[in-house]
């Protein structure tokens, strides 16, 4: 019973700090099938971000905890599930650059920058080589701090 209002706690302290920042929980959208990957927690250490998979959605036919077979040095066969994809964002004028992201699925690391919509509820994520003209981009979908209180696990 003494979880319940650490939950509402995190729940009302989630809604105030994500107003303007790309700090919180994230939906990752399947680009093909518009269907929802992961979740992705988005955390700040200084002046950078960096982001984890918190929480995976696998369709019933697939491996249901996947490890990085395609990924190179410490991720190798690594767990995809509490694994950082994104580390290394740096504050820019419009979001955030300099960064890394990784892409599980083919374990290839690219250049990264974020920036967040105005209403703070949608975050473009653009992983590129070189440039950024040569990338592509994926729009997350925040998750309401009541959603994102369920996937908190207490210890972690």
């Amino acid at each position: 019973m003494r979880l319940a209002p650490m939950l509402l706690f995190v729940a009302a302290s989630l809604a105030s700090a994500q107003a303007l920042s790309p700090e919180g929980w994230w939906k990752t959208i399947d680009d093909k099938t518009g269907q929802v990957k992961s979740i992705v927690h988005i955390t700040g250490g200084g002046d950078t971000l960096g982001g984890r998979i918190e929480k995976l959605f696998r369709r019933p036919e697939q491996i249901q905890d996947p490890v990085c077979i395609s990924c190179s040095g410490e991720r190798k066969n690594k767990r995809i599930l509490g694994m950082t994809i994104m580390w290394g964002l740096h504050p820019a004028k419009a979001g955030w650059d300099d960064g890394s992201v990784l892409d599980p699925a083919n374990g290839k690391i690219y250049r990264c920058k974020v920036s967040l919509s105005p209403d703070g509820q949608s975050l473009t994520v653009r992983g590129y080589i070189g440039i950024s003209l040569l990338g592509r981009s994926q729009t997350w979908k925040r998750v309401p701090p009541e959603e994102a209180a369920k996937v908190i696990v207490p210890g972690t």
